[in-house]
């Protein structure tokens, strides 16, 4: 009989690493299939978007059942969170999200895999989530429910939490690197951002504020730590205007009970300081009062969820 395996690291409440090297996830591992949803008349189908040998890379792709013929709909290109360790577009939550989104805001969604750590350290994460930007340039050609559905003119970038993260880095190089897609705005769910001195109601809260050290220090084990710009916008200078992340608008939305709660209203005050009499029109923060993290997830037929996917379906298609 082999000896039992020792464990190396525990990431509560994700995975655990042994000294040989392999990787136990007890959560974020399930999955559903696409299809069509008959509680939303949304229909999803599982597409890849690269193969490349060193990163096969897929998404799955939504859309309502019903359309009318010549009309076009505005695009989600939505990034699931997860810490960077776990979930993935399949995860039963995010299909069930994404089939809602879908059904309120009458929108294409591509919710986008990307690889996860620690098998594929960061920046893996990113570099994954950037290849569905230059794929969506050439939509048109080669996936038929873009070409048909789609407009190109009304495209936005979505996600929690660590999705949040992903696309605020996506942002800052899309400003850098021009593509033949305009992004119309940002949708942050409580943006899984951090930094090694608290400044919302981490101050009081050891053991979470430990959690979450724990988490980044094992998913990008820099010399900055906890401070490293991947995770806290402000270590290389925040944006300081929604200009800078080359987009029009933003809403970030935060929940009071949130350990990241403190961190996404210093996001958002960093964007409305340079704004001016604009900052209501070009930046928006929604609190969710006495929910936590990501609730709209673990909870989505309670009221506060009914609000955020209102507020984000009205996001969208406001003109």
């Amino acid at each position: 009989m082999s000896p039992a395996k020792q464990i190396s690291r525990e990431v509560f409440p994700f995975l655990r690493v042994y000294t040989d090297g392999t990787v136990e996830r007890y959560a974020g591992t399930e999955s559903v299939p696409a299809g069509f949803d008959s509680e939303t008349g949304v229909l999803s189908k599982d597409i890849v978007i690269s193969s490349s040998p060193a990163a096969k890379l897929s998404a799955r792709i939504y859309r309502p059942k019903f359309v009318p013929e010549g009309r076009k709909l505005p695009v989600v290109v939505y990034y699931h969170g997860g810490a960077f360790i776990v979930a993935s577009p399949a995860f039963p939550m995010y299909h069930h999200c994404l089939n809602r989104l879908v059904r309120e805001a009458n929108v294409v969604a591509v919710s986008v895999d990307y690889r996860l750590a620690p098998e594929n350290p960061l920046p893996a994460a990113y570099e994954d989530s950037w290849a569905p930007l230059e794929w969506l340039a050439g939509g048109k050609a080669h996936e038929p429910w873009l070409r048909e559905y789609a407009d190109f003119e009304k495209v936005f970038l979505a996600g929690d939490s660590a999705g949040a993260n992903i696309i605020h880095h996506l942002a800052l190089r899309r400003r850098r690197i021009k593509l033949a897609v305009e992004i119309q705005g940002l949708v942050m769910i409580h943006p899984y951002f951090w930094g090694k001195d608290p400044i919302g109601s981490e101050k009081a809260d050891n053991a979470r504020k430990a959690m979450v050290d724990n988490w980044w220090t094992f998913v990008c084990p820099s010399k900055e730590g906890c401070d490293d710009p991947y995770i806290n916008p402000f270590a290389g200078g925040a944006p300081t205007s929604v200009e800078e992340l080359g987009c029009r608008r933003v809403v970030i939305f935060v929940a009071e009970s949130d350990i990241l709660c403190g961190i996404g209203k210093a996001y958002y005050r960093s964007l409305v300081k340079s704004e001016g009499h604009n900052c209501k029109s070009r930046v928006e923060l929604r609190e969710t009062k006495g929910e936590d993290h990501i609730f709209h997830l673990y909870d989505p037929d309670c009221e506060a969820a009914a609000e955020l996917f209102e507020n984000w379906a009205f996001f969208i298609n406001r003109e």
